[in-house]
């Protein structure tokens, strides 16, 4: 295996458990349900994502995936997770802490997705619960952003049932699908009420 997934400490992603799903670290073993799930999912996911790799399936492609992860996690970059549901350990999406800047800001990014059988039941909305005082009380951060397409109604609402504040709308923010696209964006600080 790749001298930097053996040097990779998992404490520093620690399993997060929800009302209804845990979150954890993708590893090796994880490959076929998450290929599975996500080329299940692709037609309801390429609208909302950056333009997948022709490769992006791959075996390959997934060891590259976790060597990045395991690389952004011990330089405190950002963070993965696969969102399991608890009562059969189903994989049912994933969610990634990017963008994590130390020093006067203490802040971080977040994106999420879920698979086309499991949207709409509840849990990306108890993996975001979950996953927010990880954020702020075990990596000390103060602030936590999100931005969706204005047309994703189901995402904005998920931020806002959690706690976010809708902040603002940023222009061509995100490359999505081959396109640069507008955003919204939110927020929540560490002081700021959890739902």
């Amino acid at each position: 295996m790749n001298a930097l997934l053996r040097s990779f400490r998992p404490e520093l992603v620690p399993a997060i458990s929800g009302a209804r799903v845990v979150l954890r670290a993708p590893v090796v073993a994880d490959y076929e349900a998450w290929a599975d799930l996500r080329s299940a999912s692709r037609a309801f996911l390429t609208p909302w994502e950056p333009t997948w790799p022709p490769d992006d399936l791959t075996r390959a492609s997934f060891r590259r995936r976790l060597r990045r992860y395991a690389h952004d996690a011990r330089e405190d970059l950002g963070y993965a997770f696969l969102v399991f549901r608890r009562a059969d350990e189903a994989l049912v999406g994933g969610i990634t802490v990017s963008n994590v800047r130390r020093g006067v800001t203490q802040s971080c990014s977040i994106g999420y997705w879920m698979g086309v059988s499991h949207s709409g039941k509840g849990y990306m909305t108890d993996a975001v619960r979950a996953l927010l005082p990880w954020l702020f009380d075990g990596l000390n951060l103060h602030r936590v952003e999100a931005a969706t397409l204005p047309g994703n109604g189901p995402s904005q609402a998920l931020l806002l049932r959690v706690g976010f504040s809708k902040e603002g709308y940023a222009r061509q923010y995100l490359k999505i699908d081959g396109q640069w696209r507008d955003h919204v964006l939110y927020g929540m600080v560490a002081g700021d009420p959890r739902r």
